[in-house]
């Protein structure tokens, strides 16, 4: 569904991501893997189109994106949910989830006008506080915040760049089983960026592991091992 072939991409003069091959099959979770430092997050905000530069081919569903701005990925059907979540913390939980909607405009229907039918499923909390701010909220409430806000794009692929960092501990399964949730009861196709080897083992079906800009190993997900592990993610 995904594919990225031969890409570079920079920040400045940094060269970050260096001729990365990666292919991201439909309806299915890919795990990115890889010690602090290696490029994920710099992966996903490429796909994105978020780096200042970048050079090779992304494409979705055959169709080039490369030299497409942000907005229009969006509209292809990517969404992003960042590290760090980024929300906005005063607007309330009704406007911030809203704001994801935005995103459809230009893709051949109207843009979403209502929170999306996912989230009353997945976040019932959120729909008994749609007035709070956003602000007021605690991590893994921001968390599920900035996923349903990414829901209302209605993306046919979901980037997640550590959703459970910094989060509660009594959250982190909850996140998990969301992530999880959505690939499997929905079929959206997931890009995971996961500091958590043992989730990323649980819920991916592929892996790409990722060192100095490079994917050194890629493939099925029961091809992750210890070895592989220990030799390029281990302290």
């Amino acid at each position: 569904m995904l594919s990225l072939q031969k890409v570079d991409s920079f920040y400045g003069r940094s060269h970050i991501l260096h001729g990365l091959d990666l292919d991201v099959p439909g309806g299915q979770i890919t795990a990115i893997v890889g010690r602090n430092g290696t490029g994920k997050t710099t992966l996903l905000k490429t796909i994105m189109g978020l780096t200042d530069r970048t050079g090779g081919r992304i494409a979705l569903d055959g169709r080039e994106l490369s030299a497409e701005p942000t907005h229009r990925r969006a509209r292809a059907g990517i969404a992003y949910v960042p590290q760090g979540r980024q929300i906005i913390p005063d607007f309330t939980i009704r406007e911030n989830i809203l704001m994801g909607g935005f995103a459809t405009t230009g893709r051949g229907r109207p843009r979403a006008g209502g929170i999306p039918p996912l989230v009353p499923k997945l976040f019932p909390y959120l729909m008994q506080n749609l007035d709070r701010p956003g602000g007021v909220l605690s991590g893994g409430q921001q968390q599920q915040l900035a996923i349903a806000r990414a829901l209302a794009a209605e993306p046919s692929v979901l980037l997640l760049d550590e959703p459970t960092e910094g989060i509660q501990p009594n959250i982190v399964e909850e996140i998990q089983n969301i992530v999880v949730r959505l690939n499997s009861e929905e079929g959206l196709t997931i890009v995971l960026v996961e500091q958590n080897v043992a989730f990323a083992r649980s819920a991916g079906h592929h892996f790409a592991l990722l060192e100095k800009g490079r994917a050194v190993a890629a493939g099925p997900i029961a091809t992750l091992t210890d070895d592989l592990i220990h030799r390029h993610i281990a302290v």
